[in-house]
């Protein structure tokens, strides 16, 4: 599994303008948006190509163009710009037939006007100030989902806007493609990590199917000794391995099964085309360790994950994934496990059982074996580690019943207060923003889950595009938030989802 962004992912730039300009104004439109294109090409940290299509200068076009844009898997999402003045009511068919996310760029070709020199030719040709109102107002009238951003693309905000939307463009398209395989069911008795997969995969696009653990079993037990043997010397390079652990060492054997889980594991998931998984410790089969090591591997290599059978959570993380690829900070599966609430100093210590991802850190991780006073089974190996100081954000999916809920707090990883040693688990603290009584207080009214991904690669922004190319309702915790505040922005939220899923 990688998210490394394919060749074949595009952002298509269309230009609108009309006809009644005549050939030389529209060939100054064409080179001019062609060149904003290009300078939206050079984006460093842009994760797709943008691939620039002619001119559109009447419906028929515009409908083609968003109908090929539909059926090309290639394309994640569309960025429009009406250079001159496009009438609107062209783009009412193609509008309303688009399948992709939109980006609406408010831009001008030249970032300062030449004052001296401005005459009607001038006036003509640099129209978008009126004709992108034009084209907003068609998109409201339709209710056409979108992000608009205003600004000259050398401006270094509307660049990182851009780019963000972009990435959460990609995953988007990752989970219209997604496969999860949850082994087993989730965690008995227990609410949020339940859900509608039909409308998971209606909504998101996403796969979710249950495997019998047995049927993994099978596979782990056919992994040959090469391939665990070539498994612990990479163990070896990459980590700080705990001294029974070692060849000769009297626990050598749980590493050498870890090793035959992840080798197993990913197997699995590789001949099955899954980029996403799930476990749940009430139900292991013949597996002798519940999945540590292998979980977190997994997950550092782009896989999502959800423990106790929380396939939600597991959508989300490899959806953050791939929107945070080739960006610093790390990405993992996370649970709020304790807190520290010494007035002035509050703080939340995350963890899991086991399976934190060691992006989290640049650090190197221990491997080590611990016993597990859940699930019956042999001391599992894992990684244990504390994640880098850092901003960062939690972000949660819920199921509301009729609709989905992504909550997202802004945070500030930090360093704890003093070593923990005794902690046999990798874990990370947190400040929450604006504190954490009113983030807790602000989480629980949102319904939100306790499993969540913790990403210091992407932000509020990032999340917020997301949510809005699915559908989906988000809800904010940030230094702005007051508990009574986001009660309310909640009830607002509500009634709005509910009037618009009946219209």
């Amino acid at each position: 599994m990688t998210t490394n962004p394919t060749p074949e992912q595009e952002i298509w730039f269309l230009t609108g303008s009309q006809s009644l300009y005549g050939p030389e104004t529209l060939q100054q439109v064409a080179d001019q948006s062609r060149a904003i294109a290009d300078r939206l090409a050079e984006l460093s940290d842009l994760p797709v190509r943008v691939v620039w299509k002619p001119v559109l200068l009447d419906a028929a076009a515009i409908h083609r163009q968003v109908l090929e844009a539909n059926l090309d898997p290639a394309c994640v999402g569309l960025i429009t710009w009406m250079h001159t003045f496009s009438p609107a009511k062209m783009w009412i068919g193609g509008l309303d037939a688009l399948q992709k996310p939109l980006l609406h760029l408010h831009t001008q070709a030249g970032m300062a006007l030449p004052w001296s020199t401005i005459d009607m030719d001038f006036m003509n040709l640099n129209q978008a100030a009126h004709g992108d109102r034009e084209f907003g107002y068609i998109q409201t009238r339709l209710g056409v989902p979108r992000k608009t951003v205003a600004g000259h693309v050398d401006n270094p905000v509307v660049r990182r806007r851009i780019e963000e939307w972009a990435r959460a463009a990609r995953g988007r398209a990752e989970l219209r493609q997604l496969k999860l395989a949850r082994f087993g069911d989730n965690m008995r008795d227990v609410a949020v990590t339940e859900g509608d997969k039909v409308e998971a995969q209606l909504r998101f696009g996403v796969s979710v199917n249950t495997y019998g653990v047995n049927d993994l079993v099978a596979v782990v037990d056919q992994v040959a000794d090469a391939d665990i043997d070539k498994l612990v010397t990479e163990y070896a390079d990459l980590y700080a391995i705990a001294p029974e652990l070692l060849p000769g060492g009297e626990r050598h054997e749980s590493l050498r099964y870890g090793a035959r889980i992840e080798a197993g594991l990913r197997t699995f998931l590789e001949d099955g085309g899954f980029g996403a998984f799930t476990t749940n410790f009430e139900d292991l089969g013949g597996l002798r360790q519940l999945p540590g090591l292998a979980v977190q591997r997994l997950m550092a290599d782009g896989y999502g994950f959800g423990g106790e059978g929380d396939w939600k959570t597991s959508v989300l993380l490899r959806a953050t994934k791939v929107m945070a690829e080739g960006l610093p900070g790390g990405t993992s599966f996370m649970e709020d496990y304790t807190y520290h609430l010494v007035p002035g100093e509050e703080k939340i210590l995350g963890a899991h059982m086991l399976e934190v991802c060691p992006t989290l850190t640049d650090d190197r991780a221990s491997l080590e074996v611990h016993p597990l006073s859940i699930g019956g089974r042999e001391d599992p190996v894992r990684l244990r580690f504390t994640a880098d100081p850092g901003a960062a954000v939690v972000a949660g999916l819920s199921d509301l019943g009729d609709r989905f809920r992504l909550t997202v707090n802004e945070v500030d990883v930090v360093e704890p207060d003093e070593a923990l040693p005794q902690l046999p688990v990798a874990c990370a603290v947190w400040e929450p923003r604006p504190s954490l009584a009113t983030s807790a207080e602000a989480w629980l009214m949102a319904g939100a889950p306790h499993h969540t991904v913790l990403s210091k690669a992407v932000g509020v922004e990032v999340l917020a595009d997301f949510a809005e190319m699915t559908g989906v309702e988000v809800a904010v915790i940030d230094a702005d938030t007051t508990p009574r505040g986001f009660q309310r922005e909640l009830r607002w939220s509500a009634a709005y989802h509910r009037l618009a899923e009946g219209l």
